[in-house]
């Protein structure tokens, strides 16, 4: 394939509080803060988009890295949000001991979603321990420890200093996992893995009941950091689109080739086309939405 995405490059999040949220991932997470302030994201500088933050950071766990935006005065993370809903969008990180890790989110002020601490899934989905829980602005997170011979291989010999070991997915709930797939082939990302996680610790997991999801896992040409697609047959979230500069606006980042051709495509598919596209530092940056209002940025 001449043209489709190839890799992650990071996670794209907004924050009404640039200085607080960046202290969270720093010393709750371990997060190196590598620019602060750093250049506003291409993303913002899409000729005739209006959307110019105040200030902006780039923070790297591992080889992994999140953007963060402020802007003072975004739409706040909705009231009640749950993992069904239509903009929910998780990072998952990997640790070491979720445990010490747990409770060290918890005192810098983590806002737990997951009933009863840590917990661990049946063999069937894999033995995984995890812990959902949100930041200052309310985007959520998810630890997790995979058990030997479980997850990317890297994380088996992977080590470091801090709580966390680096960013293994992000996670998105749609409405429908099959048009998602389709979509999302469209941009060259393939099928590694998909299960249906059920019963009482997914639930616990996720603070919600009657739990029944399609986990889809996404690849494109690396394993890790990848995408995840969360189809919640029950019980089913509402469906929105905040607009790019709400808090709930996350963004997936992702190093493209033939970015006009992928365009293409996807107006070809029937699917909604890039909201933004243009040139920015001479390169063909694009701002799209999937079919759940997810927002994918493709730089060359």
């Amino acid at each position: 394939m001449s043209h489709g995405v190839r890799t992650l490059l990071r996670i794209g999040r907004n924050s009404a509080n640039l200085a607080r949220t960046v202290a969270f991932y720093r010393d709750a997470l371990g997060f190196s803060v590598d620019a602060a302030p750093a250049a506003p994201p291409a993303w913002t500088r899409i000729p005739g988009l209006d959307a110019t933050p105040s200030r902006c950071a780039l923070l790297s766990l591992g080889a992994q890295q999140i953007a963060l935006t402020e802007f003072p005065g975004a739409e706040p993370y909705p009231a009640g949000s749950t993992a069904c809903d239509g903009w929910f969008q998780h990072c998952a990180i990997v640790v070491a001991d979720i445990g010490a890790t747990h409770d060290r989110v918890l005192r810098h002020g983590a806002q737990p979603v997951t009933r009863g601490g840590p917990q661990t899934l049946p063999p069937a989905t894999g033995s995984v321990r995890a812990f959902k829980f949100r930041d200052p602005d309310g985007h959520p997170l998810e630890l997790i420890q995979f058990p030997p011979g479980s997850g990317d291989p890297g994380w088996q010999s992977a080590s470091t200093a801090g709580p966390a070991l680096g960013i293994d997915h992000s996670a998105i709930s749609v409405a429908d996992v099959e048009r998602s797939i389709r979509f999302y082939a469209l941009l060259g990302l393939r099928v590694a893995a998909r299960g249906v996680n059920r019963g009482a610790r997914q639930q616990r997991l996720d603070a919600l009941d009657n739990v029944e999801v399609d986990v889809v896992a996404l690849q494109a040409a690396a394993r890790t950091p990848h995408l995840e697609l969360l189809g919640y047959r029950t019980p089913r979230g509402r469906a929105a689109t905040p607009p790019p500069t709400a808090i709930a606006a996350d963004r997936l980042v992702w190093r493209a080739s033939g970015i006009d051709a992928l365009l293409d495509a996807v107006s070809d598919a029937g699917y909604p086309n890039a909201s933004a596209s243009g040139r920015v530092d001479g390169t063909t940056v694009a701002l799209l939405r999937d079919p759940d209002g997810h927002r994918l940025v493709l730089t060359g």
